[in-house]
């Protein structure tokens, strides 16, 4: 394979180095987003398993841990930006590996846009701009000009733009504490809401407490909050040391967002208990505002700016992985090698960003035409690519990883059955939402779509889509198609390009 040789010749390479491993954990926390993540979802979760919402993010966590366990593994046997698209490639061929980079790539596009909306209005809130938020023309028109500013950013410097989430993840993290210490504090006391001070138990981490369908229900959102922490492994390229550094961020990233989940969620439900939350879980743009009115009264801005950094820090570093996917997947000739073109200056896949950026802006908007609640559908349908392409990455580390499995005990749990695991419970929850996300009565907009509730066919229809490219791009070029992938080939080519890659088995068949 000479491509990647021929690669190395033409252009400028990702600027090796450039982040170390605070930074890539702090690139891995902002891309969840945490502050916005429980906002969107604490109150939906509590109404369908009340004190055991607790119980259900630490469920959630478990598969998230055991994918991120494949993460690293995966990322020291090979270190490309492309990830699960690279991964799942060499372990179980083209075509598949082929989905597995769509479903990231367009997780972006899906998401971007209401995360920056959710950065402009919860910023002018703070602001006590309460007019201006509540205006669709100013909220679209900053909501576009922040996407452009992010991605500006993204396009400078892989290190400009760890130094901002550097700051952005301070402020949401210290007013999330605040805000947690405040309500906790007043609820063990029984000062917090009238009637709904209770005091926490060890109970509320029991994630069976509710049953077997509201369990199913919670799972499915819990796992959203977790989403993104891989956003450090996309960076593998520019970080140092990076056989181990962007694994080793991914599952500490994910511990941390355990605890910030587990602490804040405890607090709300001492100060406010169950009943209040359930009444508003339909609030998820609103119910933060309200919590932090009734918690902090005049302080009530730390918290609004709290998802407001928290949604600005996740619009930048979720560009990242979509367009280090982009970056990957044309340098390989799965898709138009324009994307795979890098600043001569700032060594970033300037265009593949840049793409990311035009199309997440141009969903957007016209997903907001049509209404937004058809926003939020688009959101909802995350859940099945997240899913999807997770549970392949689990499945690939242990057939890529399969002639090892039996050196020790170790290598058997960690690469093998723990990663098959976390993809299995992936592959159900998969299955629940489809049969779940069928119902219209399921969506934010509550109308059927062909039939079927919106978020499952935006979610179908973007998978089709996919296919119907890739079919396309097969038949202008083949490349990729016919490329080998065994590892002495792949570690050939990534010597001539400069990069390092841990010698493994052989992962092909």
């Amino acid at each position: 394979m000479s491509a990647p040789a021929d690669r190395a010749d033409a252009q400028p390479q990702l600027k090796q180095g450039a982040i170390g491993f605070v930074d890539a954990l702090v690139i891995g926390l902002a891309s969840t987003s945490p502050a916005y993540s429980l906002a969107a979802v604490v109150g939906a979760v509590v109404a369908l398993v009340g004190v055991y919402a607790p119980g259900v993010f630490l469920a959630s966590f478990i598969p998230m841990l055991l994918i991120a366990s494949a993460f690293y593994y995966l990322n020291r046997a090979d270190q490309d930006c492309g990830t699960t698209f690279s991964w799942v490639t060499r372990a179980m061929g083209p075509w598949i590996g082929w989905l597995g980079g769509w479903a990231i790539a367009m997780t972006g596009v899906l998401v971007i846009g209401s995360l920056a909306d959710v950065g402009v209005r919860f910023g002018l809130l703070a602001l006590q701009l309460d007019g201006l938020a509540g205006n669709v023309f100013v909220v679209r028109t900053l909501t576009v000009l922040l996407i452009i500013a992010m991605t500006a950013v993204c396009v400078l410097g892989t290190e400009i733009s760890a130094k901002l989430q550097n700051g952005l993840i301070v402020a949401q993290v210290v007013a999330l504490l605040v805000f947690a210490g405040i309500a906790l504090t007043a609820g063990l006391r029984g000062n917090g809401e009238e009637g709904g001070s209770l005091t926490p138990s060890l109970s509320w981490l029991n994630p069976f407490g509710a049953g077997g369908a509201a369990l199913t229900g919670g799972l499915l959102l819990g796992v959203f909050i977790y989403w993104g922490w891989e956003s450090a492994v996309n960076l593998t390229e520019e970080t140092q040391d990076a056989e181990s550094t962007p694994g080793k961020a991914a599952i500490v990233s994910t511990v941390v967002l355990l605890v910030t989940y587990l602490g804040v969620t405890i607090a709300i439900l001492s100060y406010f208990g169950p009943a209040f939350l359930a009444d508003r879980s339909g609030e998820e743009e609103t119910i933060f505002a309200t919590l932090a009115t009734e918690v902090m009264g005049p302080w009530d801005w730390v918290l609004l700016l709290a998802v407001s950094t928290s949604a600005i820090a996740s619009t930048q570093t979720t560009i990242l992985p979509a367009s280090r996917t982009g970056l990957s997947m044309a340098r390989r000739h799965a898709m138009p090698p324009a994307l795979a073109r890098i600043h001569p200056r700032f060594r970033t896949p300037d265009v593949s960003t840049w793409t990311v950026a035009a199309i997440a802006i141009a969903w957007y908007l016209v997903v907001n035409l049509i209404s937004e609640n058809a926003l939020f559908d688009s959101l909802t349908a995350l859940s099945l690519l997240i899913a999807f392409y997770y549970s392949l990455t689990g499945i690939a580390c242990a057939v890529f990883h399969r002639r090892q499995l039996t050196r020790s005990v170790k290598d058997f749990l960690l690469i093998g059955v723990g990663p098959v695991i976390g993809s299995l419970l992936l592959i159900w929850l998969l299955v629940e939402s489809i049969g779940d996300l069928a119902d219209p009565a399921n969506s934010y907009s509550g109308e059927a779509w062909f039939g079927l509730g919106p978020p499952l066919v935006i979610g179908v229809g973007i998978f089709l889509v996919g296919v119907v490219f890739m079919l396309v791009w097969r038949l202008k070029d083949a490349r990729f198609w016919a490329e080998k992938t065994t590892t002495a080939e792949r570690l050939q080519a990534d010597i001539a390009a400069g990069r390092s890659a841990a010698v493994v088995e052989d992962p092909a068949p």
